[in-house]
């Protein structure tokens, strides 16, 4: 008889491996799935188990621009034969499109920052006078790692990149133009959730810039370097209970059953997400701190899916 188990669908090992450490730990029987190439049957049907999707929105930064969509034909085929997927197609969809995370955020009730989605860097300036709003951000529609978020002043500060060889464009072409929060603390906040529900959240020094992946594989140089990085994450209190119910509305609105949401207070109090993770990574630095381990509660929460098959 075939042995359930728990397929990870990921493209990057290196942000799979904590996890596989605490299936391995709690034996819970697992097989890695690397969609970053591949191909797909449809006269088959798919193993028994439990399929998570780990898929990223910057798989293009690692050669692997076609995952996501690749990922999405496969889960596809998973569904039509009525297998259970953690963070399914709706998942992938909000992973590679920060419009459609502020539209669906929007939805529920969420504020966000003010944006404009702009396809052709001829477009950008026009757009910001559009927005009308200085200081503000370019951010990438599908990125990951703070690809692609820079700050301008004025005007001439990004007239000059927008038309200079340093201009980033987004892999699926399209440009975010968004008024810069300034967080009243110099810290932006990550609220972790698994199975829906809140576990977490991390607080992160924002003060050298906008590149804060929070996995180790992130921080590179010496030794010293990286711990200078990971200080600059800290697990801290618990949201508040509103604000947790309207996070976890969310999630169940959009179908997304792990993720990370990212959100700010502003200098005047004011909360503002602006971004969703929905392939999250974990400081291990900081849950070391903590003595909370992310990965654990999601290979548990995973066994606990395998039991009802």
């Amino acid at each position: 008889m075939e042995t359930s188990k728990v397929y990870i669908i990921h493209e990057n090992l290196e942000w799979t491996q904590h996890l596989v450490n605490w299936l391995e730990h709690y034996e819970i029987p697992y097989e890695l799935w690397d969609l970053s190439s591949g191909y797909l049957n449809l006269q088959e049907e798919p193993p028994k188990g439990i399929f998570y999707n780990r898929m990223s929105a910057s798989s293009h930064t690692r050669n692997h621009r076609y995952a996501p969509e690749y990922t999405e034909q496969v889960i596809s085929w998973l569904e039509f034969h009525n297998r259970k997927v953690i963070n399914s197609i709706d998942a992938i969809n909000f992973e590679v499109s920060k419009v459609k995370q502020y539209l669906k955020l929007n939805e529920v009730g969420i504020t966000t920052p003010k944006t404009i989605a702009v396809l052709g860097s001829k477009n950008i300036i026009e757009a910001a006078r559009k927005l009308n709003i200085y200081p503000l951000i370019t951010k990438h529609n599908r990125a990951g790692k703070g690809l692609g978020v820079k700050l301008f002043n004025n005007e001439e500060e990004l007239n000059n990149y927008v038309t200079g060889p340093l201009f980033e464009p987004s892999i699926d072409g399209i440009t975010l133009l968004q008024e810069y929060v300034k967080p009243k603390d110099g810290r932006i906040r990550r609220s972790e959730f698994i199975n829906q529900k809140f576990l977490y959240t991390v607080s992160i020094d924002s003060s050298d810039g906008f590149q804060l992946c929070p996995a180790d594989e992130c921080n590179i140089g010496s030794r010293s370097e990286q711990l200078e990085t990971s200080n600059k994450f800290e697990i801290t209190d618990p949201l508040p209970l509103e604000r947790q119910n309207m996070f976890e509305k969310f999630l169940n609105s959009a179908k997304i059953d792990v993720a990370a949401i990212e959100w700010i207070e502003s200098e005047n109090g004011k909360i503002y997400v602006y971004d969703v993770n929905t392939n999250t990574n974990y400081n291990p630095e900081a849950e070391k701190r903590a003595n909370l381990f992310a990965h654990e509660h999601l290979a548990l929460y995973l066994q606990d899916l395998l039991k009802t098959l």
